[in-house]
């Protein structure tokens, strides 16, 4: 496979996985933190950052837009529910084994 299959392909598949989380807004960002490590806005801070990366001009809420694929305060009042305290509980777990092991 030649380099620009490749990024085609990358590049396909991070829209699918963007589509993908679209169509399934009822998962919540603080369960995708649980058990994956990472969630929507995590996603948003990457893009940014690669948008940076490359000289491109691109701030955090510009790019929770691109990834929500619509603003992230509408996404929020339209989907995002109160954390359980089971779920809380989780996140300050996670959080708590991330900081002591240096992430």
């Amino acid at each position: 496979m030649n380099d620009q299959t490749k990024i085609e392909l990358e590049a396909a598949t991070f829209r699918r996985l963007l589509q993908h989380l679209r169509e399934h807004s009822d998962v919540q960002n603080i369960d995708l933190m649980i058990l994956a490590g990472f969630c929507r806005n995590c996603l948003a801070k990457w893009y940014s950052a690669e948008a940076k990366e490359h000289g491109i001009d691109l701030d955090y809420p510009a790019a929770q837009d691109i990834i929500y694929g619509m603003p992230y305060a509408e996404w929020k009042a339209k989907y995002q529910k109160e954390a359980t305290p089971e779920q809380l509980k989780a996140m300050e777990e996670i959080q708590r084994r991330n900081e002591a092991g240096g992430h």
